[in-house]
């Protein structure tokens, strides 16, 4: 116990400033995701003009005083969609991780904590079976069957990205159900639930969101190639992949419309990575014994 509060009281006594300077890269990522919540939540706000009014006399303008971004082909303006696109990479992002995190965490406890038959079933056939599968093709698929849409790209995601979830959780779990704490508050009596909600679920949090980080940098990528690929959410909304496949055949004679929706792109991938990355650095016990954190 002495060298476990050793190892966690500097953390406690460093000051923001001081933790900005040891994690450059999670200040950096925690800055440009409030950055894409502001512009998210106060979209309606922050646009200068309507995202889906169309202007024909003002194609294709560079940036300047009255675009800051730019036009596409229909004189949209670029800076409008690319506010609004940061609206539905997040709502997919969030969406598309719970609902992973949520089947994942189901059954990856059904198939750790009782093993047996309920194991096989679920981990050797039915998570296989998914892993089998690409998951951009599965959710390809899935999309091009339902319809373009919203819903749909969140749905479908979420069945191609519960599995690595489930795996984490069944691993995690199956360690944890053999420590002296739960044998103990098996013998006395407490319920399966109990169980898992009150010992089990507390000590594999930590990998979960540390998952969850880096799934939302997926589901971002993975939202914006389905929209580049035209199963997204479907015109006139503004998504970061539709405004990328709009700009293909104006990649040379305007740059304007691929730089802007694709450093959005690359800048909130980016936020969810170094966070994620910083997290894991914080909850491995080595690694925070290296550092001194």
């Amino acid at each position: 116990m002495a060298e476990t509060t050793v190892i966690t009281m500097p953390g406690t006594q460093r000051s923001p400033i001081e933790m900005v300077k040891e994690q450059p890269l999670a200040a950096l990522g925690v800055f440009l995701l409030a950055v894409f919540l502001l512009c998210a939540l106060f979209a309606p706000w922050l646009a200068p003009q309507d995202p889906a009014a169309l202007d024909l006399h003002g194609r294709l303008l560079g940036p300047s005083s009255s675009h800051w971004f730019g036009t596409d082909e229909l004189g949209r303006d670029i800076l409008s969609r690319t506010l609004y696109g940061a609206r539905i990479s997040l709502i997919v992002a969030v969406s598309v991780v719970g609902l992973s995190l949520g089947i994942g965490l189901f059954a990856g406890c059904v198939a750790g904590f009782y093993g047996g038959w309920l194991d096989t079933a679920i981990n050797v056939y039915v998570m296989n079976a998914f892993l089998a599968l690409p998951g951009i093709l599965l959710a390809i698929a899935f999309v091009a069957f339902m319809g373009p849409g919203l819903g749909n790209v969140i749905v479908a995601l979420a069945i191609s990205g519960w599995v690595g979830y489930a795996r984490l959780v069944r691993g995690q779990v199956m360690a944890v159900k053999e420590r002296e704490f739960v044998e103990a508050a098996r013998a006395l009596g407490a319920s399966d639930f109990r169980i898992l909600s009150r010992h089990i679920f507390p000590n594999i949090v930590q990998p979960l969101i540390v998952q969850a980080a880096i799934g939302m940098a997926t589901a971002v990528m993975a939202e914006a190639t389905l929209s580049f690929l035209g199963l997204g959410v479907p015109p006139p909304a503004a998504s970061w992949g539709s405004m990328l496949n709009d700009a293909r055949s104006h990649l040379f004679d305007s740059p304007h419309m691929v730089f802007f929706p694709a450093m959005a792109v690359m800048l909130c991938v980016l936020s969810f990575n170094f966070i994620g990355d910083a997290l894991r650095d914080y909850m491995d016990p080595r690694t925070r014994m290296r550092s001194g954190l």
